[in-house]
C-alpha cells in the first residue's frame, strides 16, 4: 500500500530525496512514438527548462536529473533553513511568480499600509508560502502540472498525464546519495539514448560537464562543495572532479561493448568503503533494489525511529551494498 508523504520525508533524517514520475497510457516526453511516428524530442526541453525555474523559485536545490522517453528522475536538496531566513516579502514575491496570490498580498508588496487584521491573515498566508517554498510535495506538483497541462493541450486529451504524484526516496547518508546521482546521471547510456555523459541530452551531468571544461559550475545546480569538512559549506558533499571520473569509469563498466575497470582506490568509492563490484549493482539497479528510504543501517534505523516506523525496509540490501 503506498505511503502518506509525510511519513516519507523527514528533514531531521536528510535533506536528500530522489523523486522519480512516470507517464501513464503510453504518453510520452520524448523520442518518436514507434506506432504513430510522431517525435515527442521537445517535451524534454520543457520538463528541464521548468526544473531549473523552479529552482531558482523554490528553497529546493537540484543534485541531478534526467529527463527520458516516459518518466524522469530528480535528486534534490531542501534547504529549509533557507526558507527560514527569507524575509516576508521576498517570500511573497517568490510565491506571485507561481501564483496570482490575492489581493492581500498585492496590497503588501506594493507597499500599503496594513491594519492590525489584515496583518494577522497576512502572517498566516506568509507562513504557508514559506512551508511550500520548502516543500517538496509543492515543487513536483508545479511541475508536473504544467507539464501534463501543456502535453494534454497538445495531444488533445483529458485527465491524467502523470502515473499518481510521484515516488520518492530518502538519500540518508553520502553512499546512498552519491549511488542514487550517478544512477541518476547514467539513465540515458542504460537506455541506449546516449553513448557518453557529455552527449546524454537533457542531464545534469551533461550541464556539468560542460561548465566544468570551463572552470565552473552551473549556478542551476547544487555545487560540488569538496569532501566533508569543518564549517563545511552548502553543497554536494563530493570533489566534482572526482564525480565526474566516476560515472564516466560507471557508464564504460555498464556498457556491453567494453569491460571498463574502477580502481579499488577510487577516491569516492575508498571513502564511501563501497566494493566496486557492489557500486555496479547500486549505480544500474537502483530503484529494483531499493523501495524507500536509503542508508547504511545506522541512518536508516534513526530515521525509522524518527518517524515512528516499526520496519525499516530495504536493510537487508542496505547491508550487503552499501555496508
Amino acid at each position: 500500500m503506498p505511503m502518506a508523504r509525510k511519513s516519507q520525508v523527514s528533514l531531521v533524517g536528510t535533506k536528500y530525496y530522489h523523486c522519480i514520475s512516470r507517464c501513464v497510457r503510453r504518453a510520452f516526453l520524448c523520442g518518436e512514438d514507434p506506432l504513430t511516428g510522431q517525435s515527442y524530442e521537445h517535451r524534454r526541453e520543457w520538463v528541464e527548462e521548468k526544473l531549473l525555474l523552479l529552482a531558482s523559485i523554490f528553497c529546493i536545490d537540484i543534485c541531478a536529473y534526467a529527463v527520458m522517453n516516459n518518466h524522469t528522475h530528480i535528486v534534490l536538496y531542501v534547504d529549509d533553513k533557507k526558507a527560514n531566513r527569507l524575509h516576508d516579502k521576498a517570500i511573497v514575491i517568490r510565491w506571485h511568480k507561481l501564483f496570482k496570490g490575492n489581493w492581500l498580498t498585492h496590497k503588501f508588496v506594493e507597499g500599503n499600509v496594513l491594519n492590525p487584521s489584515e496583518r494577522i491573515m497576512l502572517d498566516d498566508i506568509i507562513e504557508k508560502y514559506r512551508e511550500r517554498l520548502a516543500s517538496i510535495s509543492w515543487f513536483m506538483r508545479v511541475l508536473n502540472e504544467d507539464i501534463a497541462r501543456r502535453a494534454n493541450k497538445e495531444d488533445g486529451y483529458k485527465g491524467r498525464f502523470w502515473e499518481g504524484r510521484f515516488k520518492s526516496q530518502a538519500l540518508l547518508d553520502e553512499a546512498a546519495l552519491a549511488a542514487c546521482m550517478a544512477y541518476v546521471d547514467l539513465n540515458p547510456i542504460r537506455a541506449k539514448m546516449a553513448a557518453t555523459p557529455e552527449s546524454s541530452e537533457f542531464t545534469s551531468i551533461k550541464k556539468r560537464i560542460e561548465h566544468a571544461q570551463h572552470g565552473k559550475q552551473p549556478k542551476s545546480l547544487l555545487r560540488f562543495a569538496g569532501n566533508p569538512r569543518q564549517n563545511m559549506p552548502k553543497g554536494v558533499p563530493f570533489e566534482l572532479e572526482y564525480y565526474i571520473e566516476l560515472v564516466e569509469l560507471t557508464g564504460r563498466c555498464i556498457r556491453a561493448d567494453k569491460r571498463g575497470h574502477i580502481c579499488d582506490a577510487h577516491p569516492i568509492l575508498a571513502r564511501l568503503q563501497i566494493e566496486p563490484e557492489n557500486w555496479l549493482q547500486l549505480t544500474t539497479r537502483f530503484t529494483k533494489v531499493f523501495h524507500g528510504a536509503v542508508g547504511r543501517q545506522k541512518t536508516l534505523t534513526e530515521f525509522c525511529e524518527h518517524l515512528q516506523k516499526k520496519r525499516r525496509p530495504n536493510l537487508a540490501n542496505c547491508e550487503r551494498l552499501l555496508g
